[in-house]
């Protein structure tokens, strides 16, 4: 059901254009990390990944100040249902949703972005907004608003995904956290694997290696299950640009984190992660599926758990993973919770009496489903 008018497409802004010189600078001051709306990811993602233009950047401001970013788009669908909305922009290839908000003016952002959403004549229904952090500072800014303005919000969904934050050193968290029968065999495939030649773990450090790394991850990445699924970001060239980029911008704004390991010269297994403020997102990992036997995506995560607690300026990372991940929750203790919102727009008119009806009916349909699976 399409219960808006078409949105007219928004004029794409060019690289190094001077909004993003303003976002840069909001990103430093950020009340909430998100590696994924910094800039350099933001702006490889819009050059790489949003090219059809439909991706609105709205910005919220104090004055002459800027104090808020949210990248959104207009949907046609919500989930299974066919009601237009507009939610935060989140690609394949972003894990975290939270809108960048200068610290100590949280709840004006967001007034602002609602405003300016509920003026808007192409946004439809209401909004959605996934990946935030129901303990963080957009969460609360937005309940806090919508408790103020006593306009409709939900929560949809939220799972809890693994996590790193603690200030053990990496062998006592290691010792802490994982079983002693696990530790040692992962002992014993450290020595195995040693058996095969020299095996030599690294991290990025000099931006002269950056596009070799990168070619190694992709390459590395697409000789897998994900190569052959077409999942892998080497199977299609926006993907594989869009990486290189984000990493290029992410290496030069000293928030790019890259780890491999190599056997003999070559590599096995890498890892990359983007920074933003004291935390850390781990975004994609690969690894040479042949040697599966000695589990190399292990022997990378131990190797990232040791360069994490010691990098004094790493306080947490977030794993980015799915929920009950077999690998990771066995490694990391710590847990985040990801909610999802929908959160009812207004408006004047008819646009009002659509966004109303389309927030009323998905609220609906959704009680009526939860209901009727309660009951069987």
């Amino acid at each position: 059901m399409d219960m808006a008018s078409h949105p007219s497409p928004p004029v794409p802004l060019p690289p190094g254009s001077k909004p993003r010189a303003r976002w840069a600078a909001l990103a430093k001051e950020a009340a909430e990390a998100n590696a994924f709306y910094a800039p350099d990811m933001l702006g490889a993602a819009i050059d790489h990944l949003a090219t059809d233009g439909h991706v609105r950047q709205i910005e919220a401001r104090a004055g002459d100040h800027l104090i808020g970013l949210l990248p959104v788009v207009v949907q046609s669908r919500h989930g299974r249902l066919p009601v237009g909305c507009v939610s935060n922009w989140m690609h394949d290839h972003c894990f975290f949703g939270a809108p960048m908000i200068r610290e100590g003016q949280e709840v004006a952002a967001w007034r602002s972005f609602i405003a300016q959403l509920d003026d808007a004549p192409w946004a439809r229904g209401f909004l959605h907004m996934e990946g935030l952090d129901a303990a963080g500072a957009n969460a609360a800014a937005l309940e806090a608003l919508c408790v103020e303005q006593r306009r409709g919000r939900r929560e949809i969904h939220r799972y809890d995904r693994a996590m790193l934050r603690s200030d053990l050193s990496a062998d006592a968290y290691w010792d802490a956290n994982v079983r002693s029968k696990k530790r040692k065999e992962i002992r014993r495939l450290q020595k195995r694997l040693a058996e095969l030649g020299t095996v030599e773990t690294r991290l990025l450090t000099e931006r002269a290696d950056l596009p070799h790394w990168c070619a190694d991850f992709l390459a590395l990445e697409a000789s897998g299950w994900k190569g052959q699924e077409g999942t892998a970001l080497a199977c299609k060239p926006a993907d594989a640009a869009f990486f290189r980029a984000a990493c290029a911008a992410a290496f030069d704004a000293g928030r790019l984190h890259m780890l491999r390991i190599d056997l003999e010269g070559r590599a096995i297994a890498m890892l990359a992660n983007f920074r933003h403020g004291a935390g850390a997102f781990s975004f994609k990992i690969a690894f040479d599926e042949t040697l599966g036997r000695f589990s190399p995506g292990v022997l990378i995560e131990i190797a990232n758990l040791h360069a994490v607690q010691d990098d004094p300026a790493i306080v947490w990372m977030d794993s980015c993973a799915a929920p009950d991940h077999p690998m990771i929750d066995s490694l990391w203790a710590e847990r985040r919770t990801i909610v999802q919102y929908r959160i009812a727009l207004r408006g004047t008119g008819l646009a009002r009496v659509q966004r109303a009806a389309a927030f009323a009916l998905v609220n609906g349909l959704e009680s009526l489903a939860s209901l009727l699976k309660g009951q069987r």
